[in-house]
C-alpha cells in the first residue's frame, strides 16, 4: 500500500488544519523507524505496484514548520514537499484577504526560510498564486494561477517546481488538463491510499487530521487501517458532493 500524507499547520489549536506538536513528533519517530519507507513524492508516485511506502506533504507553508518541524524532518532524513501559495509567501493564510471560519489565520514562511528549507532537501511545490477554487474562475485565470506560481517560485528560489497541489482539492477535467501543462504531478484532497498506479495529475492523499490519536497512523497497513481509510474516503466523497469541493488543502 502506498499513500501521500497531508499536513498543514503544526500547532496546538486543534483546528481542522492543525496537528499538535506531540502527535507530529510521534509521527516522525514512527516514520523514521523503518516500519514503512518514506520516499520523495515523485518517486512514490512513479514506483510500481506492491511497494509499501508513504510520501510527506505540507500544504500552504506555515511559518510554524520552521519552529522545529523542518528540523525534525532533517534530523531523521525524511523527505518532504511543501506546497506554497506564491503571492502569500511571508504573509498569512487569509486567502483573498478573508479569515476562514474555524480556521486559524497564521503566518506563512518567507522566501528566505523556504530557500533554506530547499537547501536542506525539502521540495518546494506550487499551490497557486492566491489559493482560489480553480473551478470557479475563468480558465485564463487558472493558467495565470498555475504558471504564475511556478514562475515566481523559480524566480525566488532558482528551481521551477514540478509538483502542484489543487487548493481545496477543487478540480475538474479542464483544470486537470491545464495543471498537466505546467506540472509533472498534482495532488488532490481525495482521502485514499493506493496499491495500483495512479493518474499523476490526480494523486490522492490521506489527511493526517484523522490520524492525530495515538496509534492511529501506526496501525498501517492493517485491515482495520484500510477499512478506516475507505470509510473516511466515502464520507468525504459524500460531503464533497453536497458542498462541491473536497477539503481544506
Amino acid at each position: 500500500m502506498r499513500a501521500v500524507l497531508t499536513y498543514h499547520s503544526v500547532d496546538d489549536s486543534g483546528s481542522p488544519i492543525s496537528i499538535d506538536r506531540a502527535s507530529f513528533e510521534r509521527h516522525l519517530d514512527w516514520l523514521a523507524s523503518g516500519v514503512v519507507r518514506v520516499l520523495p513524492l515523485a518517486e512514490l508516485v512513479a514506483e510500481p505496484t506492491g511497494l509499501d511506502a508513504v510520501a510527506l506533504t505540507f500544504d500552504d507553508g506555515f511559518a510554524n514548520l520552521g519552529d522545529g518541524p523542518l528540523d525534525g524532518l532533517s534530523a531523521r532524513r525524511l523527505p518532504a514537499t511543501v506546497f506554497v501559495v506564491s503571492d502569500h509567501v511571508g504573509r498569512t493564510n487569509a486567502w483573498g484577504g478573508r479569515d476562514a471560519p474555524g480556521i486559524p489565520t497564521l503566518p506563512l514562511l518567507g522566501w528566505d526560510a523556504l530557500g533554506k528549507a530547499a537547501e536542506r532537501g525539502v521540495e518546494i511545490g506550487a499551490h497557486t498564486r492566491s489559493h482560489p477554487r480553480l473551478t470557479r474562475i475563468p480558465i485564463g485565470a487558472v493558467d495565470d494561477e498555475l504558471e504564475g506560481c511556478a514562475a515566481r517560485i523559480e524566480r525566488e528560489l532558482g528551481v521551477r517546481p514540478t509538483a502542484f497541489a489543487y487548493p481545496y482539492g477543487d478540480l475538474n477535467d479542464p483544470v486537470v488538463r491545464h495543471a498537466s501543462r505546467f506540472y509533472r504531478l498534482a495532488v488532490t484532497t481525495e482521502h485514499r491510499a493506493f496499491d495500483r498506479p495512479v493518474d499523476p495529475a490526480r494523486v490522492p492523499r490521506l489527511d493526517v487530521y484523522y490520524f492525530r490519536r495515538k496509534g492511529a497512523l501506526e496501525r498501517w497497513p492493517t485491515v482495520a487501517f484500510r477499512r478506516s481509510v475507505r470509510l473516511r474516503g466515502l464520507a468525504r466523497r459524500f460531503r464533497a458532493g453536497v458542498q462541491g469541493f473536497w477539503g481544506l488543502g
